[in-house]
């Protein structure tokens, strides 16, 4: 035998060898081969890349006073709710679900399924997501050691009890939702509207800000530190929500271009419908809208990206955009000091874009059927999540006290919490005069 013909057995050998194990792990895996799992694992990291995203926007509308405070909560939910979602929340949500209500196993998962491990990356990225949500929200004036709690509350139980419901039952069962026949393919209301819903429940005990609002009822302006990160964050979102809807097909196929591209276009007519709003009722054209503007049409896309048309998918995010700024505008009114918009951005336009599934589903447009069981999805998820996160922060303002003194939010979060600042070149004087009433 030549060394040629040698070499040659030696690489189809190899080749055979290669393929094997993947072809008889594929058949008992969650996925179908592994170009799949390469693809949501991709995925995933791009849905990681979102919680920079966050920060920029979250650190960018607080004040310079508060930057480093705002970038540690979003740091460190990440990394404490990645270990409470591994120890409960995966099971709670992914887990055996005869119930209909919460899964039974899959707790602390271990390494005897790599493609169970997959999954619990990828969705470990989704409930981190979740739980950002509600830092901006309740940015300059909570105790960080109590949002820590509170994030790990939310990732822990809130937001996997919902998912159950809607998405559970992957290990057998399905939940109750789902058996009703609701549509939320990679989030609208699972992800976004239970992060808002938290959030808003937060802000109501907490309260506002010291100086936000006069004692005539009056609302003062407070203005973000450094509105460029805001829209760099913006763009970091942007890219980051390929993956997240993307991704949430679990599998590498042609269905993800349509799914992008309806991901895009909602995102765009968000700022299309925002800006042409601002412009017909004579209102300024503030950044931080169109930001938030595009971010609401992602959000309202999450829930039927593979279930639109294009045409419907533009019309989907243009709603939503005009939604972001009146919605924002009416909280203001109503005095729910949100810093960042999270409320109107998330909980609001995840609504939006959950009941648009029946509106304008591929095929099946204006069922009202399908229609009625989004709306019963839309308020068991405002119910769970708001009333459950308005306990977890009672209780945590009882235990341990929510909100932080009056001097420390005068000075600042980052010197009061962190024994840190931000821009110590410039930041000579952090005393605030606002009071608040």
């Amino acid at each position: 035998m030549t060394n040629h013909t040698k070499s040659k057995l030696l690489l189809f050998s190899s080749v055979i060898l290669y393929l094997l194990p993947l072809e008889v792990f594929a058949a008992d895996s969650l996925f179908d081969n592994t170009g799949d799992i390469i693809w949501v694992l991709t995925a995933g990291i791009l849905v990681f890349f979102m919680q920079a995203g966050f920060a920029l926007i979250e650190s960018g509308m607080s004040r310079a006073k508060n930057a480093i405070n705002v970038i540690m909560k979003n740091y460190t939910d990440m990394c404490f709710g990645a270990i409470a979602y591994w120890l409960i929340g995966f099971g709670l949500m992914f887990g055996m679900n005869s119930s209909g209500f919460i899964g039974t196993d899959h707790f602390a998962v271990d390494g005897s399924d790599m493609s169970v491990l997959t999954m619990l990356f990828f969705q470990t990225m989704f409930a981190a997501t979740a739980a950002t949500i509600v830092s901006g929200a309740l940015a300059e004036r909570i105790h960080f050691r109590s949002y820590v709690f509170a994030s790990i509350l939310i990732t822990a139980i809130i937001y996997p009890i919902f998912g159950s419901w809607a998405w559970g039952g992957m290990f057998g069962g399905s939940g109750w939702l789902s058996e009703l026949g609701f549509i939320d393919f990679a989030g609208s209301s699972v992800v976004h509207s239970v992060g808002g819903w938290c959030a808003l429940a937060g802000i109501i005990v907490l309260g506002p800000r010291l100086g936000k609002y006069a004692s005539d009822g009056g609302i003062r302006v407070i203005p973000g530190h450094n509105l460029t990160l805001v829209a760099v964050g913006g763009f970091i979102l942007w890219m980051g929500w390929f993956g997240f809807n993307g991704g949430s097909l679990l599998k590498a196929s042609a269905d993800i271009g349509g799914i992008i591209i309806n991901t895009h276009l909602a995102a765009a007519s968000g700022v299309v419908g925002a800006i042409l709003y601002m412009l017909i009722t004579g209102r300024k054209i503030l950044m931080t809208y169109v930001v938030n503007s595009s971010l609401g049409g992602l959000v309202a896309i999450t829930a039927g990206c593979n279930n639109m048309e294009p045409v419907f998918a533009l019309l989907t995010g243009v709603i939503a955009g005009i939604l972001v700024v009146v919605s924002i505008e009416v909280f203001e009114k109503m005095r729910i000091d949100d810093v960042v918009g999270a409320v109107s951005v998330h909980g609001v336009c995840g609504a939006w874009g959950t009941l648009a599934v029946g509106f304008f589903n591929k095929g099946d447009l204006f069922n009202t059927e399908q229609i009625f069981v989004q709306v019963i999805g839309v308020m068991a998820c405002f119910i769970w999540s708001f009333f459950g996160a308005l306990i977890i922060f009672k209780v945590l303002d009882v235990v341990i006290g929510l909100r932080t003194t009056t001097k420390s939010e005068q000075r600042g979060l980052d010197y009061a919490e962190h024994n840190e600042i931000g821009y110590p070149e410039f930041q000579q004087q952090q005393l605030h005069d606002g009071q608040r009433g």
